[in-house]
């Protein structure tokens, strides 16, 4: 009896022991967090800096401690797409704000979408407003030079680089490792989806040639809105452009210089000549007041005139469908999300929304759970898609119901169809690993798709690959009928372009995959219009974190964003672009295409 006493006295210390020090750690990290948001005051004669001290994401990012990196203990802060938007349109009427300065030099990430959208808000802050934007680095890469050549000026640092190389896409195939592992990789796609080719390097060697036409046709758009973007600002042909890339003509700064890519040679400290022209004031300490973009969007406080005005709702689909329940960032859980659209369906303070979608697809039946929510609140509220990077497969079909779709010229969508897939590992387990399976049954399919690690244990029998052609013949029906109602369109004229081919977002306009080009802005313009609202003010719903759950999300995100920056995580992003198709087995709609201009 006494050693029970003390034994269980024991093991009550030990838990509490545990939860005061997890509820220490927990105060601590998050009184590090609240100490580092500082009151944010924007001085007279500021100059707004664009230098990627943070990533713009396209959602906003809701864990407390998603910036944390564990391993310095430093944070990386972070600013929506939406808010970077808001913070360039408030600069414009700013008297505090004389002008914009380019100045690509943090550690901070921004995708495709944001950098087109970016470059779109400070061409609008140029034209309305009157003020000056900037641009110097020491090494400009394609996708920081994309978005400088908005600038009115472009220096160059004297030793400096400019790239300016092309495009190109590499994807690896794994069918030779997977016939050394002894796994045998059973795809289940419709006939006619010959351009679904999310599961080609699982059973193929190369390319085959639909995806190589499509590969072809996407990069070949984006570079040509590349080219014709920094044609129009800089005085330069597109011809031009691509001898430059073709004879790699950019190979010194002085290169950049004479061909009219930059208007200068100089070192940063020299860029305090032009804003003295500009007769920018300078500080009491005789330095230059330079605030970020996030800290600028940070002191942004809402209009309390319009705080009772109806509203346009941002709703957000960004990352990779799958079924079920969560909220971890970058992952779009299908009934969550469901539940949030219904949410914004039921809102009567809410007019229109729109729906910014960023994801490549992912589970068939997520995608129709998602589709259905969509589809009942457009039969209630005008609904406009947004597109991101990319919007494709299961992405454009949660799209399909919308009232109108608009994209950037370089998003990637389409990709209408779909596929089952089913890596059978029985043989690898057996061969490489010793393992060896043995059941009982009380019919003949009733172990089909039984999973060991991350595949099944038995080829599909006959029978089963009827059921699964069957299936997936179904889906793509059901795909193409809804594509064809939602968009108003002939299905025959689907079905042509259709067969999972992905489209830019140039082409997406000529074959009524989108109404029009344009950002997050320009959709929320057009969601108001539809409803007929002048007076509005935009909320962005989204599900929040709660308790412990934030906190190990947050620790988790972190953890994967700082992996996949190391250059270790880079060099396995084939064998990560691997493990998430092999995750979701079953039947898909899902792209795995990822372009940068970078």
């Amino acid at each position: 009896m006494k050693f029970m006493k003390i034994f269980l006295a024991a093991l009550l210390a030990v838990v509490v022991g545990g939860f005061l020090t997890t509820l220490l750690w927990v105060m601590t990290l998050m009184g590090m967090v609240g100490s580092m948001h500082t009151p944010v005051v924007v001085e007279e004669n500021s100059i707004l800096k664009i230098d990627f001290a943070e990533t713009i994401t396209d959602s906003p990012v809701t864990d407390p401690l998603a910036g944390l990196d564990f391993m310095s203990m430093e944070m990386t802060s972070s600013i929506s797409l939406y808010k970077a938007l808001q913070a360039i349109d408030a600069a414009k009427t700013d008297d505090r704000i004389k002008a914009i300065y380019i100045r690509p030099l943090g550690t901070g990430l921004a995708s495709t979408a944001a950098l087109e959208e970016l470059r779109g808000a400070i061409a609008e802050f140029k034209a309305e407003s009157g003020k000056a934007v900037f641009a110097y680095s020491e090494n400009f890469s394609q996708g920081q030079y994309f978005l400088a050549t908005v600038a009115d000026k472009i220096y160059l640092q004297k030793e400096g680089d400019l790239s300016w190389l092309g495009m190109s896409t590499t994807i690896p195939f794994f069918k030779g490792l997977f016939d050394k592992l002894g796994v045998e990789y059973e795809i289940f796609r419709p006939t006619v989806c010959k351009y679904k080719s999310a599961v080609e390097p699982y059973f193929l060697k190369k390319m085959s040639p639909e995806n190589r036409e499509q590969n072809e046709q996407m990069i070949g758009s984006m570079w040509q809105v590349l080219n014709e973007a920094v044609a129009e600002s800089r005085g330069i042909s597109v011809e031009e452009l691509n001898r430059l890339a073709d004879n790699l003509g950019l190979t010194a700064p002085e290169d950049a210089l004479e061909h009219g890519l930059v208007d200068g040679l100089i070192y940063e400290d020299e860029m305090e000549n032009l804003f003295a022209e500009l007769e920018i004031e300078q500080n009491a300490d005789g330095e230059y007041n330079f605030i970020s973009l996030g800290e600028y969007a940070a002191q942004l406080v809402p209009d309390v005139q319009n705080l009772t005005a109806p509203q346009v709702a941002i709703v957000y689909a960004d990352g990779q469908i799958i079924d079920g329940d969560g909220t971890e960032g970058g992952t779009i859980f299908g009934n969550t999300l469901a539940q949030e659209i219904a949410k914004v369906r039921k809102n009567d303070d809410i007019k229109a929304v729109v729906l910014r979608v960023n994801s490549p697809g992912g589970s068939a039946l997520a995608s129709d759970v998602i589709w259905r929510e969509v589809k009942l609140l457009q039969a209630e509220k005008p609904v406009v898609v947004s597109m991101g990077d990319y919007a494709a497969s299961g992405g454009y079909y949660i799209s399909a119901p919308a009232d109108a779709i608009l994209c950037n010229k370089m998003t990637l969508t389409g990709s209408i169809g779909v596929f089952g897939a089913f890596p059978c590992i029985g043989e690898m387990a057996e061969e490489k690993l010793g393992i060896t399976f043995d059941n009982v049954k009380t019919n003949p399919s009733a172990d089909f798709g039984q999973g060991f690690l991350v595949g099944t244990i038995r080829p599909t029998t006959p029978a089963e690959k009827l059921m699964m052609i069957r299936s997936v013949d179904k889906i793509y029906e059901s795909f193409t009928t809804k594509v064809s109602e939602g968009r108003n369109l002939e299905i025959e004229k689907v079905l042509d372009i259709a067969g999972g081919r992905v489209w830019s977002g140039v082409d997406a306009l000529k074959i009524g995959l989108a109404d029009s080009h344009g950002g997050l802005k320009a959709a929320i313009a057009v969601a108001a219009s539809k409803a007929g609202l002048e007076n509005y003010r935009v909320e962005e719903s989204m599900p929040e974190l709660e308790g412990f759950a934030a906190i190990f999300s947050s620790l988790n995100a972190r953890i994967k964003a700082h992996y996949e920056l190391d250059a270790l995580g880079r060099a396995l992003q084939p064998y990560k672009k691997a493990r998430e198709i092999l995750d979701q087995r079953g039947i898909l709609m899902y792209c795995p295409y990822e372009y940068s201009i970078l």
